[in-house]
């Protein structure tokens, strides 16, 4: 809203969209309630909800992509490879069809919104992108459709993402040179292996902007990661 400006229109897309899901994973089972995202939308004076139907955005005889080869092949790209090609060719879709001036993406996704930037630029889209911060809940965990996914006791683990950030801020916060990334790796990954319902598939250190990877950690350094809890994977990141 504050974007748009007194005389702007605010349009919110909802579309879960099938094509950055991998074979086995949980696009079947993926949150959907769009009754229940309209009313939120509507009480947040929203002017337009866009909710395309599949077919509207992948027509039977759709066959063209939009690949990013350079940032999309490191971490979510790593573990799902074809993941970005569907973020980005529907990203690519909705600006066509919706044509803004600016577009909102929550920094819990860091890496996709990185990915559009990019993408933005390359293609001359004249779009602003704008990384919104990432709304947690009381406890930390990140807002994400995927955490009602997560039973009781799940739920109760899943605050290990935002530990292992407040950890190595504080590491980087106490360390008077940069530390090494492969070993404040191991000391994080302990407290995933302290969890008996999580398993670790990665963390990362990194440039924010540039998304090389990082041999030294420091203020500044961007730090990224991955947990399944039981079926589910959560994702976090944050600025150390």
């Amino acid at each position: 809203r504050k974007l748009a400006g007194p005389k702007g229109a605010v349009v919110v897309t909802i579309f879960v969209n099938k094509t950055q899901f991998g074979v086995s994973e949980d696009f079947g089972r993926y949150p959907r309630a769009l009754k229940r995202d309209m009313a939120l939308c509507r009480g947040l004076g929203v002017d337009i909800v866009f909710a395309p139907s599949d077919e509207a955005i992948y027509t039977v005889r759709h066959s063209t992509f939009v690949v990013e080869s350079r940032l999309a092949k490191l971490m979510e790209g790593a573990s799902r490879p074809t993941h970005f090609r569907g973020v980005t060719t529907v990203v690519t879709k909705l600006f066509n069809l919706v044509q803004p001036h600016a577009a909102v993406f929550g920094a819990k996704d860091w890496q996709q919104a990185v990915v559009i930037r990019q993408i933005t630029g390359d293609l001359n889209f004249p779009v602003r992108v704008v990384i919104a911060p990432t709304i947690r809940e009381h406890d930390g965990l990140a807002m994400s459709s995927r955490n009602e996914h997560l039973s009781p006791a799940e739920r109760a683990q899943s605050t290990v993402l935002y530990e292992i950030i407040r950890a190595a801020r504080t590491a980087v916060k106490n360390a008077t040179t940069p530390l090494p990334a492969s070993v404040l790796r191991r000391k994080l990954a302990r407290f995933v292996g302290k969890q008996h319902l999580a398993k670790l598939d990665y963390i990362e250190f990194f440039h924010p902007t540039t998304l090389e990877p990082a041999k030294r950690v420091g203020r500044g350094t961007h730090l990224a990661l991955a947990v399944f809890l039981g079926k589910t994977r959560l994702i976090d990141n944050g600025r150390l």
